[in-house]
């Protein structure tokens, strides 16, 4: 693996985290914006943003992924400077499309790049480690930033997007020394799309991905409000959560893959969505708790198990796509499944925000069930996909 590729994971990582918890705050400390008309520019530039992984699919087949995570930097690091200047909504949902499309490109081209760049059997290490070393990355970034608006100046706003503008065109930089891998010459057109929808194995591996990317983005959506604003619990809670998140992936994703080497990928997948639903019914339990001090140790408990389901799932996730792609297609391939995860973030805030309005059962056990379905998937792919049915290490 390169490390200059990794470096440039690390920088991305941390940039992004900077700028992630304050992106509101920034638009209306320096415009004369409303919350309102912020947030209408923001959502509009995520949906024109969904066609950008798919539409990149085909390029990375013919000329390889890293011109393409290149060209993503640079997009990214345009938009953010543009920040720097913008105090009209077109402007604003301009710039954040801009941002928007690079991250969509982004990671349609990670796990391209990572598959080519790691060996067979050490792929569930990789994408773990680089897991881990985006999740330290933006628990970083968030220190920083909560460091930083302390201050509350224009000045210090416009700093933050200054380094993450800068933390993107130093990726770009880095990239240059990572080798590209591109598939053989003229076999860019074996099928094309045609061939990847008509794929039914592929299918179910992507349904797996919608349900695991939504319980992903229940800890960012739902669990902080469910603590603070429907248990009534302090305010440090939400953070508990988070830390807890951030440490156990950061710290235990590596020990975990190495324990797990030489299981069956499909049988991990069911175990991770046995964790999720655990944590979500602990979150259940918790609304029935009296007392303060227990309903706090039961949410940190399904914050645990929660984790813990993220990081079985995580990294095998990952591989089994990547290596259920042929290597001429590989783009198109990973891009439809990465199409799934910025599916599940457009419609997640709205569904999850709603179910969590309806009560404590109606959103746990909507994502235990969703998590049943994740289960049920992960054992169907272990039985048509080959990728799956394989031992975590290649033994």
């Amino acid at each position: 693996m390169s490390i200059r590729f990794v470096a440039a994971i690390v920088i991305d990582s941390i940039g992004t985290g900077v700028f992630i918890p304050v992106s509101m705050l920034y638009f209306l400390a320096t415009t004369s914006l409303t919350l309102v008309q912020v947030g209408a520019a923001l959502t509009t530039a995520g949906l024109l943003a969904l066609p950008a992984g798919p539409l990149v699919g085909g390029l990375v087949d013919r000329y390889g992924a890293k011109p393409v995570l290149q060209a993503a930097n640079l997009a990214q690091a345009v938009g953010f400077a543009g920040y720097l200047v913008v105090d009209q909504t077109w402007q604003i949902a301009l710039c954040a499309w801009l941002n928007s499309a690079g991250r969509a490109v982004f990671f349609g081209c990670y796990g391209v790049t990572v598959t080519a760049l790691a060996a067979p059997g050490q792929r569930e290490r990789w994408f773990g480690l680089l897991g881990s070393v985006r999740n330290l990355g933006y628990a970083l970034g968030g220190l920083l930033s909560a460091v930083a608006v302390g201050f509350g100046t224009r000045g210090v706003y416009a700093a933050i997007v200054v380094v993450n503008a800068l933390s993107y065109a130093t990726a770009f930089v880095l990239m240059r020394a990572v080798p590209n891998v591109r598939p053989e010459a003229g076999r860019h057109t074996a099928g094309g799309w045609r061939r990847v929808l008509r794929d039914r194995r592929f299918r179910p591996l992507v349904a797996h991905q919608l349900c695991f990317a939504i319980s992903l983005f229940a800890l960012n959506i739902a669990i902080p409000v469910y603590a603070v604003d429907v248990l009534g619990l302090p305010g440090w809670t939400a953070g508990a959560v988070f830390t807890l998140n951030t440490l156990m992936v950061g710290f235990g994703q590596g020990v975990v893959i190495r324990w797990l080497r030489g299981r069956i990928r499909s049988r991990v997948l069911v175990a991770g969505h046995a964790c999720f639903a655990a944590g979500y019914l602990l979150f259940l339990a918790a609304d029935r708790m009296t007392a303060l001090t227990l309903a706090v140790v039961v949410v940190l408990l399904g914050a645990g198990s929660y984790t813990f389901g993220e990081i079985l799932g995580g990294p095998i996730t990952s591989t089994v796509a990547a290596e259920s792609a042929p290597d001429a297609l590989r783009g198109r391939y990973l891009s439809l499944n990465q199409l799934a995860v910025t599916v599940a973030g457009a419609v997640a805030p709205a569904a999850l925000s709603g179910l969590l309005s309806a009560g404590a059962a109606a959103i746990w056990l909507t994502l235990a069930g969703v998590s049943a379905l994740g289960a049920t998937l992960a054992i169907t792919i272990g039985r048509v996909v080959p990728a799956a049915q394989g031992r975590i290490g290649g033994v």
